[in-house]
C-alpha cells in the first residue's frame, strides 16, 4: 500500500509540472526590417503622401514594388487615422508624442502625424 501511495504522488506531480510547463509558452511577434520584400499585407491603409502611395498595416509602412511590398520609412508628415494599442506615450518638454516601433507620431485632431523627433 505504501508503494502505491508513492507511485501515486509521483504520477500526480508529474503531471502538475507537465502542466505548468505547457502554460509558459511565450509567443513573440517580429516585424520585418526596412528592405524586406513581403508578398501580401494583412488589410492596408492606402496613404498617398506626396504622389506615393504607402501601405499601412500594424504598424509597419510599405511601398509597392509590382505586386509586391517593401517595407519602407514612414514618410515624414503622413497621417492616419489610428495606430496599434501597444503603441507608447511619450512626453517630451511638454508635448505628447506617440512612439511604434521605432516611429514617432503627435495627434492632431482625429489623425496621428508621423514627426521627427
Amino acid at each position: 500500500m505504501k508503494h502505491f501511495k508513492s507511485l501515486i504522488f509521483v504520477v500526480v506531480f508529474s503531471l502538475g509540472l507537465a502542466v505548468t510547463q505547457a502554460q509558459t509558452t511565450v509567443v513573440k511577434k517580429t516585424y520585418p526590417r526596412k528592405g524586406t520584400v513581403v508578398t501580401t499585407i494583412h488589410r492596408p491603409n492606402v496613404v498617398v503622401h506626396k504622389k506615393t502611395n504607402y501601405y499601412f498595416s500594424d504598424g509597419v509602412w510599405y511601398t509597392a514594388r509590382g505586386k509586391q511590398y517593401v517595407v519602407a520609412n514612414a514618410p515624414i508628415g503622413v497621417r492616419v487615422r489610428r495606430l496599434p494599442r501597444t503603441r507608447t506615450i511619450v512626453k517630451r518638454n511638454g508635448v505628447k508624442y506617440y512612439k511604434y516601433r521605432g516611429v514617432w507620431y503627435t495627434k492632431t485632431g482625429r489623425y496621428y502625424t508621423v514627426v521627427n523627433v
